[in-house]
């Protein structure tokens, strides 16, 4: 087993110090090897070093650029909000050739919280073809739709997020939603809002869309 091997075994079994022993060797070893500074940052982001990690990212890509730092520095601007320098790292990891559905959802969603729904959009679907049973990469990929006011399409998404997670409040009320404000069918959307609040009594915006619901059924009697 080399220093390499030595290293990715102890960050496995979360001994961040002695895997960061064998990555330093590893680096001084091979100081013109990019692998060596991106594993390092992988032991000090895996122990809550974001800053630092950062830095060993940074110091690999002046070597080589390669697509996994890129990743891991956008997940680390994501994770700080810093969405617009999130997206941009994300996108440049897609460049150089990670293309999985991990990297195009999450810039997918650097563009969700930017509030350009509809610039997530063919990231968040290129993640769902990519894993069709990846129920979370779904539900966002519907939101961008509804948010981008692509209701039918979004309906169809939402529909499959309950065929796969029956209980999913989000979806249920999302769904519920589309019926009421777009499709016209109260009864339907009545029943979406009272399964979201049988499962998650709490769902303030089901309990919400029941009472605009009541509302409106009282407009239609006048």
């Amino acid at each position: 087993m080399n220093k390499h091997e030595r290293g990715m075994k102890a960050l496995q079994k979360k001994k961040y110090d002695e895997a960061l022993k064998w990555f330093n060797e590893v680096i001084e070893d091979n100081p013109d090897d990019p692998v060596g500074y991106i594993h390092f940052g992988d032991v000090l982001l895996a122990a809550g070093e974001r800053e630092k990690a950062q830095n060993f990212y940074r110091k690999a890509l002046a070597l080589k650029e390669l697509p996994t730092p890129f990743y891991s520095l956008g997940t680390i601007q994501y994770e700080e909000g810093h969405y617009e320098a999130a997206a941009g790292c994300f996108e440049k990891a897609i460049q150089l050739g990670l293309k999985d559905k991990d990297t195009y959802f999450m810039l997918g969603m650097c563009f969700m919280m930017l509030g350009n729904p509809r610039f997530a959009m063919p990231y968040l679907q290129r993640s769902v073809e990519l894993d069709e049973g990846d129920t979370e990469a779904r539900f966002q990929y519907a939101l961008s739709l509804i948010k981008s006011n692509f209701a039918d399409e979004a309906l169809k998404q939402f529909q499959k997020v309950l065929e796969q997670d029956p209980k999913h409040t989000d979806a249920l009320y999302n769904t519920g939603a589309i019926y009421m404000q777009f499709l016209g069918d109260l009864e339907k959307a009545a029943g979406y809002f009272k399964k979201a609040v049988e499962i998650q009594p709490g769902h303030l915006l089901s309990g919400y869309g029941l009472k605009m619901v009541e509302k409106l059924k009282d407009i239609e009697t006048l």
